[in-house]
């Protein structure tokens, strides 16, 4: 069971940057993808951005140009440098590690971060 643990959510006021960490127990080199989703409160879990193990990046409509994601196997940890951050944009963030061989895919879940954006 790979745990992973986020970091660096807080409260900060529209326009301004937060970087996120995810660390995992375990090595991530094997995970075909490590995302995050975020979740606000009376909304469904939506992408935000995912890493692909050669480092193939897909982002959410809703944050495309401001939002970067990134990975670093040798900590274990992915990163979200989130900019321009909107009022919008406030949720609980959670990592995500998805693995997919040749049977069903494994997926494990961060318990999240939360980051508020003030108006």
């Amino acid at each position: 069971q790979v745990q992973l643990v986020e970091s660096g959510g807080g409260l900060v006021q529209a326009g301004g940057s937060l970087r996120l960490s995810c660390v995992a127990s375990e090595s991530i080199d094997g995970f075909n993808l490590m995302g995050w989703y975020r979740q606000a409160p009376g909304e469904q879990r939506e992408l935000v951005a995912t890493v692909t193990s050669g480092g193939a990046t897909n982002y959410g409509d809703s944050v495309k140009g401001r939002f970067t994601i990134s990975r670093d196997n040798a900590k274990k940890s992915v990163y979200l440098e989130m900019d321009s951050l909107k009022p919008e944009d406030t949720a609980v963030y959670v990592c995500n590690a998805y693995y997919k061989g040749w049977g069903p895919p494994t997926i494990y879940w961060g318990q999240g971060t939360q980051v508020t954006v003030s108006s």
